[in-house]
């Protein structure tokens, strides 16, 4: 199992989720310049997380159903947030706050482990992330991604994989017809 797997069904087994939260499509769980320290379990639909940079968004991340997704920024340092967690279509999130996640981190070395397991996981997709952005060509993205995640592609729409691939649009649509 994995570990996000591990830790939901944990969290579940003991009822700590604050509540739950539907959010119509483009409704915001999180905006840049305000404090979110909640961590969210995407129980439907998908996410996706962006900042805006000259006027531009760039989108960095994306959350599926069974995922966990955060400010995380403002999650670790609990400081206003530079990102945007915005729903894709009417989604549902279960909500938990960051002491209470924190003292069910804290109750055990197994769940400590686990998290710590989660963030050397993430920081190991963002170095891979970041690396294919400097160093590979836009079909070697494309094609990593496809591997990695072949659900982006049926649930995400193409404007948005095409700004988290660092291409136009018009780009990726070259590349998924070749």
């Amino acid at each position: 199992m994995n570990p996000i797997s591990q830790i939901i069904e944990s969290l579940n087994n003991e009822y700590l989720w604050d509540n739950t939260v539907v959010l119509n499509r483009n409704d915001f769980l999180a905006e840049s310049g305000t404090i979110n320290t909640n961590l969210y379990w995407v129980v439907e639909d998908s996410f996706r997380i962006y900042v805006i940079e000259e006027h531009e968004e760039q989108t960095i991340r994306f959350g599926y159903k069974n995922n966990l997704i955060a400010a995380l920024d403002s999650f670790l340092n609990e400081k206003p947030t530079d990102f945007y967690i915005q729903a894709l279509k009417q989604s549902t999130v279960k909500v938990l706050n960051k002491p209470k996640f924190m003292d069910f981190i804290r109750s055990s070395s197994e769940n400590t482990k686990i998290w710590q397991l989660m963030l050397e996981q993430f920081v190991l997709q963002q170095m891979e992330r970041e690396r294919d952005i400097l160093t590979a060509s836009p079909i070697d993205r494309y094609n990593r991604v496809l591997k990695r995640s072949p659900q982006l592609f049926q649930e995400i729409p193409n404007k948005y994989i095409a700004s988290y691939l660092r291409m136009t649009p018009e780009t990726l649509s070259r590349i998924k017809k070749s």
